[in-house]
Parts: C-alpha cells; structure tokens; sequence
C-alpha cells in the first residue's frame, strides 16, 4: 500500500483537497491518504514545517508527503521532489524544504513533468499528484527531473544566547491555546547547567520556575512550562487556554533567566 500525505492551506470549504485526493486515487492503486491538516494560515510557510516536522516521523518510510503551500512555480521557486529519511517530499521549493530537514537530503530533483491541465494554477493536483504517482509506481526521482543542487533557505527563528539568558520567540500556538517556544531541550540544559532559572514572558507576575513532565502536574487552570513531544519549551494551562489567557501570540518573547 502506499501511502501520501496532504499538506496544505486550502481550508475545509472549498474543493480543492477533493481535487487532489481524485487524481491521487485515480492514478495510484491501494492507496491510503492521510491528511496532516488543511487550514494552515495561508502562505504560511513557517506554521507549515512546524507541523510536518513533527508529524512526519512517525510515517513508516517510503511515504510520499505533497506540501500544498504557496506552490506557484518560478525560476527561483521551481518544484522539486526530494528523498530524505527513506521517505519522499514534494512542493514548491520556496523555503519550507530548508525548515524542514536538519540536514542536505539525500536526493533532491526539479521536476520536470508535463501536466495534464493547461492551467497553472493548481501544482498540487496537476504536478504534485502526477510526481506522486510516478513515484508509488516505481519510476526513480531521476526520472521525474533534473538533480537540483541546493535549497533556498529560510531561516526559523533563532533564541539569542548569553551565559545567564536565553530569549526565545513563539513559534506555535496548537489547538489547545499551548504556546511553543523555539527554545529546545538540549540548548536549555547546556546553557542553565543545573542552575535555578525563571521563565518570563509578557504578564508580569506570571513567571515559572519549574518545569514539569506532563499537563495534569498542575491544577486545572494554573499554567506551566515542560518540554512536550517536540522538545520545544511549551508553556500551558492545565486544560486552559494559555494564548488568551496569559497573552502569548506568535513571535512574542519568551526569557529564560537562570541563576540565583
């Protein structure tokens, strides 16, 4: 069986992933379609490899994941398939690639495949679908294009590091109004050094000094901060909405301070 992942912005109201996932059926036998999610922020490339690097892990190899965010092609901007952890990529290489790997893929090729519609406005159900099937039908990324040497790069943001202080941004708010914190795990140990430490973010008075391992370590309402399944610092509410409750929006300031 194979299987392709769905991506995208398109929203639940219109036709669009309905579109993509026919061709996809029509073209692939025994197939499984998974929808990662359809209502990221438009054109948000950030928000997008967010989602998939978390998710996409814990597809077995051989899955075929189609990124259906800002896909128009151009010269700067071609559509490419990439191979990277025995799985396959496909979208418009407009900076999500660069976020999305930790390292140069494998194998990455422009696609070079005649479509069969003459409108060049929907890539994901006339290129996107097409390279997908290719692929589930055998047919090597070499065959699909022309070697593509290196991704354009977009930079996530950075946490700014001294020897007392990391101060970190907000990166993502989930459904549940959890807020993450492009601090990871690794970089908290290495820099705090077993030392006291306190999490400040825009509500005075609501700093933490304590981490803890799961939601319900706290009361039902009081917020916290742990280190979740992404490894990014999250801070939380036990069953509350932390985003409006404690302000927290994306891009806003998250500080860690350690020491006495």
């Amino acid at each position: 069986m194979t299987i392709v992942t769905l991506i995208s912005d398109w929203g639940m109201t219109s036709h669009y992933q309905a579109c993509v996932k026919g061709s996809l059926l029509r073209q692939i036998k025994d197939l499984q379609i998974v929808d990662i999610t359809h209502t990221l922020r438009p054109f948000d490339i950030m928000n997008c490899s967010f989602i998939l690097k978390n998710a996409y892990k814990d597809f077995p190899k051989g899955t075929i994941h189609i990124i259906g965010v800002n896909t128009e092609a151009s010269t700067k901007k071609p559509h490419i398939a990439v191979k990277y952890k025995e799985m396959f990529f496909i979208g418009a290489d407009n900076g999500v690639f660069s976020l999305l790997f930790e390292e140069e893929p494998v194998e990455a090729y422009e696609l070079d495949i005649m479509q069969d519609s003459d409108y060049f406005t929907f890539s994901s159900r006339d290129v996107f679908a097409k390279a997908a099937a290719m692929i589930a039908n055998g047919k090597k990324l070499s065959d699909l294009g022309s070697p593509y040497k290196k991704l354009n790069q977009m930079y996530a943001f950075k946490p700014v590091i001294t020897a007392d202080k990391i101060e970190g941004k907000v990166i993502f708010i989930d459904d549940y109004e959890n807020v993450f914190v492009n601090i990871n795990q690794e970089t908290f140990k290495k820099v705090g050094r077993n030392r006291p430490y306190t999490i400040n973010f825009r509500v005075p008075g609501y700093a933490i000094r304590t981490l803890h391992t799961s939601y319900s370590d706290v009361e039902e309402g009081e917020r916290l901060a742990l280190f979740g399944s992404t490894g990014y610092l999250e801070i939380a509410m036990n069953k509350g909405k932390a985003s409006s409750l404690l302000g927290l929006g994306l891009t806003d300031t998250v500080t860690v301070m350690f020491g006495e």
